[in-house]
């Protein structure tokens, strides 16, 4: 089916109907005009869909990384030693749901570039074709309406010169009926009457000629440019649906090119479930935890009936008491290791419940982890001194004040990291190992029954901070180091422990959490 044939043709025919009995004539473009522009709006609402599913994309995504971020935690330090494959495996499925989340968001980019972008563009191009058709349309109207002005202009002075001619016909026919005019007066009159009949003859040559070439005109317009014009609409609508068809594909497969990819994600998550061994996470709470300690003998009978106490009876009773106070102070260690104060800092592990192999092995693995970490922040240390430079002698890079905190957050690490250090060392030392590398000597052996097992520094575990005031934080602090404490700006914070001159402050949040911020990012109020 061809608009410029069979639809025009029916359009015609229903002009010619509607003139024939006498109703005005309409333009019967309209209603290629008002379908072609629903087309256009069609395909706009579509780019406007597309754009809404790309924002969800990328919202989604957004929300997954804060979600895997959020629940991405390295947990305490022995769960990290034990290496438990539930707490493995879960981080391998927050690690994935990153990924998943990356993949979402190039899904929200891809249907931006392949689909929105090309559609838009294409859009803006069928608009202007469409515009540019129908003053085309326009242009031939106006020519055809021009040529008929000038056939009625035509008509008009025909009808005009002929009723002149017709009356000077009868002027002269009167004036050769009546006796008393002369020769004289009837030349005249048919003078007038020749030159009336040869203007009227002119004009309706005229006439004529103007009529033949609006004819011409008309024919080419119903039959010529007008369907030429809506064949061109034709297959511009013929385009338009066809780039609308591909974009329904295109939303499709865009998603299915990245499928692969989250089947990826997702499999993994499966396999990360599949290799959690139950076994081995009980046996590992084992190798952290035994002590090699021989439980202990059981209670004599004490017979109370004799008056005179052997000393192997009294032996037994002190051996007896000094068991039970043993195990008091052991609940009593455990007690504070499971439930430590929030206010108060948290004690270095010596490992001192295991035996002095495991001992020795755990101190060192300390010692050679914070040596690791105290090499990094070293690094970071010169890194941010040599940028600082940089922007001492070029304020243009950047402002050096703005490196202050981090500078230093950094020396703060380093020191806590040495203090560190130095503690296991000797730690190490009194175990019978070497500071810097694995030692095993045969010599110094720790007894399970040894009483520094139980020995427990009272003072320091009950040491409780007293809050100084309050104060409110002036900047926002990520706290990314392990005693840092994230704050948020114009949040109400307590003061616990002032500046003691390294630049950084103890303070507590509404919910309990403490630790330390730089010294400049609160105000005390």
């Amino acid at each position: 089916m061809d608009w410029g044939l069979d639809l025009w043709r029916l359009i015609y025919c229903v002009w010619f109907r509607l003139n024939w009995f006498g109703v005005d004539h309409q333009d019967q473009h309209d209603v290629i005009e008002r379908h072609t522009q629903c087309g256009l709006e069609q395909l706009e609402r579509y780019v406007k869909f597309v754009k809404e599913r790309a924002e969800i994309e990328q919202n989604y995504g957004k929300q997954l990384r804060n979600l895997s971020k959020k629940y991405s935690r390295r947990g305490v330090k022995e769960d990290q030693e034990m290496k438990l494959t539930n707490q493995q495996a879960f981080q391998e499925v927050l690690n994935e749901l990153n990924d998943y989340a990356a993949q979402r968001e190039q899904l929200s980019e891809n249907m931006m570039a392949t689909i929105c972008v090309d559609l838009t563009k294409n859009l803006h191009e069928l608009r202007q074709e469409r515009k540019n058709y129908f003053l085309e349309v326009k242009k031939c109207q106006q020519n055809l309406e021009s040529w008929l002005k000038q056939l009625d202009l035509s008509k008009k002075r025909f009808e005009k010169e002929w009723k002149e001619a017709e009356r000077a016909i009868q002027q002269t026919e009167r004036i050769q009926q009546d006796p008393n005019t002369t020769k004289a007066d009837v030349d005249k009159a048919k003078q007038l009457e020749n030159s009336r009949t040869h203007a009227a003859d002119a004009c309706k040559k005229d006439y004529a000629l103007q009529l033949q070439k609006y004819n011409n005109e008309q024919n080419n317009f119903y039959h010529s440019e007008i369907p030429s014009v809506f064949k061109k609409l034709q297959n511009m609508e013929e385009k338009r649906i066809r780039m609308l068809a591909d974009g329904y594909v295109q939303f499709s497969e865009t998603e299915k090119k990245l499928l692969p990819n989250i089947n990826k994600c997702l499999d993994a998550i499966s396999t990360a479930g599949r290799n959690i061994n139950e076994k081995q996470d009980t046996a590992a709470l084992i190798d952290q935890y035994k002590s090699g300690a021989v439980p202990p003998a059981g209670v004599e009978f004490e017979d109370y009936s004799q008056g005179v106490k052997t000393a192997g009876n009294e032996n037994t009773a002190q051996l007896h008491k000094s068991r039970t106070k043993a195990r008091k102070m052991l609940f009593t260690k455990k007690n504070k290791i499971m439930s430590p104060d929030k206010n108060s800092p948290p004690s270095l592990e010596d490992f001192t419940h295991l035996p002095p192999d495991q001992r020795k092995k755990h101190l060192q693995d300390k010692i050679d982890d914070i040596n690791r970490e105290l090499q990094k922040e070293v690094e970071q240390s010169e890194a941010l001194n040599k940028m600082k430079g940089v922007y001492e002698q070029n304020s243009k890079l950047g402002d050096p004040s703005t490196l202050e905190p981090q500078i230093t957050e950094t020396v703060y690490n380093i020191g806590s990291l040495k203090e560190k250090l130095k503690k296991y060392q000797a730690q190490l030392s009194e175990a019978g190992g070497g500071s810097g590398s694995h030692s095993h000597s045969s010599s110094s052996s720790v007894s399970p029954y040894d009483e520094n097992i139980y020995e427990f520094a009272f003072d320091e575990d009950f040491n409780v901070d007293v809050p100084i005031g309050q104060c409110k934080a002036l900047y926002n602090y990520d706290g990314d180091s392990k005693d840092a404490l994230c704050i948020q700006k114009d949040e109400q914070l307590t003061l616990m422990v002032e500046d003691q001159g390294d630049g950084w402050a103890r303070v507590q949040r509404a919910n309990g959490d403490t630790g330390y911020v730089p010294a400049s990012y609160i105000q005390i109020i």
